[in-house]
């Protein structure tokens, strides 16, 4: 039977799927979490591992004999040593698209947190100013209307043009900047240079891979071109920001507010340079993790699993 270990299982499935389809599959043992001194212990006598963000470096797999196969759950599979595992033959597979219509979710979920600031309103009316208020309604400050806003879209990928479909459908203009402009082009989406996509949007959502060119590319000289309102959306990658600029942008409101799911480092230490801003929203990496996308993954993952033992490869990398 075929020996399958999963060594962070926690984030894909905290307790509410089933993990019913995986353990058909062979002899199962999963671990919510696992700390680096227990790896080799745990995944020792395993074929499969599935993993999420555990790390298996060259010096890992090494002394890993037994295993055949690695199943990432996750889109992002930098946590692998790829090349050392072709070395020795032992294929890994990681999931794509699963995640498409969550973080989409999640993106309007800050834009319209930003925009018509649901929360400090609600906290105003439990705070008994509604009761106070010599007017039926009031406002804590201007509600832009996003038909009114343009939306600029770092990276047009699967993400980014669920994003822009969104956009369109309220009414937005929306700009692109992407590297194969011919490829995905999509009615009512323009593509311009990155310079132009900031100078010319309201709110900026970044959805481009993070690579060695666009490290920390989003800082103070692009975000002080945007114009008033603006607002900057991050679903994508930490890395993609340089935070420390951004912060300071916040600060001297050089920017309206900026909504962020990732950060560089995650978890963050407690005295990162974007918590406790009030005009930051930080969210701790969910637009993932709706149940329906986490059910979705669990399913790609199985379906990985099989085409490996039925000797295919699918979604390799």
């Amino acid at each position: 039977m075929l020996k399958i270990v999963v060594l962070d299982g926690h984030t894909l499935n905290p307790g509410d799927i089933s993990w019913s389809a995986l353990e058909a599959l062979g002899d199962v043992q999963i671990y919510p979490r696992t700390a680096p001194e227990l790896l080799l212990e745990r995944a020792g006598e395993a074929e499969v591992l599935v993993v999420n963000k555990q790390i298996l470096d060259a010096k890992t797999l090494a002394n890993l004999p037994k295993l055949r196969f690695v199943a990432v759950s996750a889109t992002g599979y930098n946590n692998v040593d790829i090349a050392a595992a072709n070395q020795r033959e032992i294929p890994v597979a990681n999931v794509a698209g699963y995640s498409t219509p969550a973080v989409t979710q999640h993106v309007f979920a800050l834009i319209l947190a930003m925009t018509s600031r649901i929360g400090a309103h609600n906290q105003s009316v439990q705070a008994g100013d509604w009761s106070k208020s010599p007017d039926f309604a009031y406002t804590l400050g201007v509600i832009p209307e996003l038909s009114t806003l343009t939306l600029g879209i770092y990276g047009l990928g699967r993400i980014g043009q669920a994003v822009a479909k969104v956009g369109l459908a309220h009414g937005m203009q929306v700009l692109a900047h992407h590297k194969h402009p011919k490829r995905d082009a999509m009615e009512g989406v323009t593509f311009v240079s990155l310079p132009e996509l900031f100078k010319r949007s309201n709110i900026v959502s970044l959805h481009a891979p993070l690579n060695q060119d666009n490290e920390e590319i989003v800082g103070r000289q692009l975000l002080s071109t945007m114009p008033s309102p603006s607002y900057l959306i991050n679903t994508g990658r930490g890395g993609l920001i340089n935070e420390q600029e951004l912060a300071a942008c916040l600060k001297e409101n050089i920017i309206t507010a900026a909504g962020l799911d990732v950060l560089q480092q995650e978890p963050p230490p407690a005295d990162h340079p974007l918590i406790g801003i009030p005009n930051c929203i930080v969210t701790p990496h969910i637009a993932w993790a709706t149940q329906a996308a986490r059910q979705r993954l669990m399913q790609e993952v199985v379906l990985n699993i099989k085409a490996f033992i039925a000797g295919d490869d699918r979604n390799r990398v």
